[in-house]
């Protein structure tokens, strides 16, 4: 059976029209004779969603209790066995109850599709898993119900369903969003002009990325090679050289000139890898493209234009930025170059060439590498080419008429070749150049002279000079591209190495340095920063250095001690101590140190947002604590002064059993407003670490009998157990009371009627353990964590039961003194809280176990 297709409905924020679209869709299906159900709609009371229902085929909810409270869900076995051919399904996602079929809807909906039933169905911006975090920035508010943004991205068409924020706003002050009492605390918080704009963009941007994606599927499947200027996309080509800098920072500004483009730099490796690009400027350059946004690829080519050409027409590029060249202008008139190259064979992408300080100079003449060969085997070459060359003439001299010219002429090139093979080109030319001169003297008539009689033999000799040379360089090329290819497979196992230690966890800048100095032998490797303004003659100075990091034995404390300092950037450099490093590891130090930069600004980062943790949780709490108290202190608040004002008015006369009614109403509602604002204090104090904390010895068969008293009439629900023999526990008296007030109404109110919570109590070593036992329908062992999260009421969909603080605060306060607060399950089922307290002297607790 084929897969049904889905289709999503996205909106920036709620009330933007998403469900009214999807009824509109479907009736639209229904009208062209589709088969078309609704599985689940969500009209959250809006008159003119719910018009669109009339007349449309909807699936019966499948019911469910969980915790004494009855919720509604999706039935995915009702809506699979109707078997429709389109079904409209609300809130993509949504978390199901516990205990539903999945976890989440979404998942529900892949079961449908799997099924073959077309789905259609609606998500919000902030519910995308990979904007979560930048939505709650914006708005300060969590959201918890998240959809993986591969879910969406799979679905085979999604509609962005926009509207400006003002129309948003104008449709929520009409009352068209949500109901009048909730208007004014919408509009001033989530809904804020603001809010509104950034999440528009947010969905505007994630919407032109799907368009992106399929705008590329499209072009590979039908094999459109040329550039579809559908969005600007800016790649600029780095060589390596000094001039990178210079050319990442002007395309990232030719970027910047319209609005989203994509900024993209590619360096091109040869297929051999022996490149002669600095890999530091290479690392620098790339920190910096990522910095401004950009992304750093690597592709391999022969040929450089063409894979740059490659790439570009790959990624639908539409400009392509090149650095002027670096070649004079006698090698330009000799060969076209990259970027004259390039520019014309780019078609339809517009290439800018970038004038450098760099540009004309020529590439440079790098440091004089390592010879190809070893000294020894030099050496020797010269040895065989100054005794060889004439004891083969010696050799040869007796066979003179028995050998043609041609056949010793190939002898001599034979020892040539045998010369190029051990002491490289030099030796080769001088035994070829000695060579010629012997077979003048001693065979080529007339011998004896170095006349050449023949002009045959003059030729011949010619030749035999310039095949020696060739092979001879030839051979040196070899050995050089061999030593060449041989070092940098052991800079790449370097690298390799270094890159496995990282990822596998070690902590980044020590593994950096322990690795380096273990890799080239060094005595110490060290991490300099300077300390305040550039001087003159700091180099040398170590008060105008700190050490940042280090690895080895006595650390260098400035550049000038040193035996080898790599200068990362204008504030950090690299010394290292030991010996002095050639030309060729210096290259791999420079490696090393820019990712030792890398390595220490991420780790700063780090700490700077631990450090900055506290804070964002407190002004998460402060944020929450505002969102609760603009709904739960002002049911409290309305009923009290409605209850007085009541009593005030001199327009009904009210009886006596009235007046009560309405005074214990202004009580109740003002003790609930009491306990409410000592819990919301209670917490801030808390999380701002002011808590104050009176410890003192308490004996709980004290304790437990007054919180069971200020419970009220819900005390009638508790029995208590706690044996008057139990040692004394430390604790804030107050305190405990209140941890035991809220643990034991929030057993009561989930305690089946009839049932009474038991509170039992018993030491264990130095702790007393005090367990609050109900048989309610308990809460699923993954949430015992989650329900002492602020602001949580686990099954509780309702804002009239309080903001959730109760556990949260309980567990915060049996912390402060020094005890814990955990979740069990009761045996049989129900929920049991322990809280455990330290008993007050270790004698008590020798006694009590006696």
């Amino acid at each position: 059976m084929p897969r049904g297709r889905l289709r999503v409905y996205l909106g920036a924020a709620p009330g933007v029209g998403k469900t009214f679209a999807m009824l509109g869709e479907g009736r639209r299906a229904l009208a062209r004779g589709r088969d078309v159900v609704v599985g689940l709609v969500e009209t959250h009371g809006r008159a003119h969603t719910a018009a669109l229902l009339d007349g449309m085929e909807v699936v019966p909810r499948k019911t469910m209790v969980h915790r004494g409270t009855t919720f509604t869900e999706l039935d995915v076995d009702a809506v699979i066995a109707r078997a429709p051919r389109v079904a409209l399904i609300d809130e993509l996602a949504h978390t199901n109850v516990p205990g539903s079929r999945n976890v989440k809807r979404w998942q529900d909906i892949e079961d449908i599709l799997d099924a073959g039933i077309d789905v259609i169905s609606t998500v919000n911006i902030q519910h995308l898993e990979s904007v979560n975090d930048v939505v709650q920035e914006i708005t300060g508010i969590p959201q918890r119900e998240t959809v993986p943004d591969e879910v969406v991205r799979r679905a085979d068409q999604v509609e962005l369903v926009d509207m400006a924020p003002e129309a948003l706003r104008r449709r929520m002050a009409h009352g068209n969003v949500y109901t009048p009492e909730k208007i004014d605390a919408a509009l001033s918080n989530y809904f804020r002009v603001g809010n509104l704009t950034a999440l528009r963009e947010l969905a505007l941007l994630w919407v032109a990325g799907k368009v992106d994606d399929q705008l590329d599927r499209y072009r590979a499947e039908h094999g459109i090679a040329t550039t579809w200027e559908a969005r600007e996309r800016v790649v600029v080509a780095l060589t390596g050289g000094p001039e990178g800098d210079t050319l990442v920072r002007r395309a990232a500004r030719i970027a910047a000139r319209t609005k989203g483009a994509d900024l993209l730099a590619v360096h091109v490796t040869r297929a051999d890898g022996l490149t002669g690009e600095d890999p530091a400027n290479l690392a620098r350059q790339r920190t910096l493209v990522e910095s401004l946004g950009g992304t750093y690829h690597q592709v391999v080519g022969e040929d450089i234009a063409r894979a740059l050409l490659d790439f570009a027409g790959g990624v639908n590029a539409t400009q392509l930025v090149l650095g002027a060249s670096r070649r004079g202008r006698f090698a330009q008139i000799l060969a076209r170059g990259v970027g004259v190259t390039t520019t014309a064979l780019s078609g339809s992408i517009d290439v800018h060439m970038i004038t450098h300080a760099e540009a004309q100079r020529g590439r440079g003449r790098p440091s004089r590498a390592r010879a190809a060969l070893t000294r020894e085997r030099r050496l020797t070459g010269w040895a065989v080419a100054v005794a060889g060359v004439p004891a083969l003439t010696a050799a040869l001299i007796p066979f003179r008429d028995m050998l043609t010219l041609p056949s010793q002429i190939l002898l001599f090139l034979l020892m040539v070749v045998g010369v190029a093979l051990i002491g490289g080109m030099w030796p080769a030319i001088t035994a070829a150049v000695g060579g010629s001169l012997l077979l003048n003297y001693y065979f080529t008539p007339p011998i004896h002279t170095l006349t050449i009689s023949d002009p045959e033999n003059l030729f011949a000799l010619v030749v035999f000079i310039l095949v020696a040379a060739a092979v001879s360089a030839i051979v040196d090329v070899a050995a050089r591209r061999t030593r060449e290819a041989s070092r940098a497979g052991a800079d790449a196992e370097v690298l390799s190495t270094l890159a496995g230690h990282v990822l596998r966890g070690e902590a980044a800048l020590p593994s950096l340095l322990a690795r380096l100095r273990e890799t080239f032998g060094l005595a110490s490797v060290t991490l300099l920063e300077r300390a305040g303004e550039p001087g003159p003659d700091d180099q040398s100075e170590p008060e105008a250095w700190r050490i940042v990091g280090t690895s080895g034995g006595p650390p260098s404390t400035c550049p000038g001690v040193a035996d080898t300092d790599v200068v990362i950037d204008d504030d950090l450099v690299l010394a290292a101590r030991g010996r002095l490093l050639d030309a060729s590891d210096r290259r791999v130090l420079e490696a090393f140190a820019a990712e030792a930069a890398v390595a220490l600004r991420h780790e700063r980062l780090a700490e700077e947002a631990q450090q900055a943790k506290p804070l964002a949780a407190a002004d998460r709490m402060r944020t929450a604590l505002l969102a609760a108290v603009s709904h739960d202190l002002r049911t409290p608040l309305a009923s009290a002064k409605a209850a007085v004002e009541s009593l005030r008015s001199a327009d009904v006369v009210w009886s006596d059993e009235d007046r009560e009614e309405l005074l214990a109403t202004a009580d109740e509602s003002l003790t609930r407003l009491d306990r409410l604002v000592a819990n919301l204090l209670d917490m801030s104090r808390l999380q701002a670490g002011v808590l104050g904390l009176a410890l003192q010895p308490v004996a709980l068969d004290e304790v437990v009998p007054r919180a069971i008293d200020d419970l009220g009439p819900i005390g009638d629900g508790v029995r208590a157990d706690t044996p008057a023999e139990l040692p004394e526990v430390v604790a804030d008296p107050a305190l405990l009371e209140r941890v035991l007030v809220n643990l034991m109404s929030n057993a009561v109110r989930y305690n089946p009627p009839g049932d009474k919570v038991l509170v039992t109590a018993s030491s264990h070593s130095e702790q007393v353990e005090v367990r609050v036992v109900d048989r309610g329908p308990g809460i699923p062992r993954e949430a015992h964590d989650r329900v002492f999260m602020p602001f949580q009421r686990l099954g509780d969909r309702d804002n009239h039961t309080g903001v959730g603080l109760g556990l949260a605060l309980s567990r915060g306060l049996a912390e402060a003194m020094g005890g814990t607060l955990t979740p069990d399950d009761t045996p049989g089922g129900g929920l049991t809280m322990i809280l455990t307290l330290p008993i007050s002297s270790p004698a008590q607790a020798v006694q009590a176990a006696s």
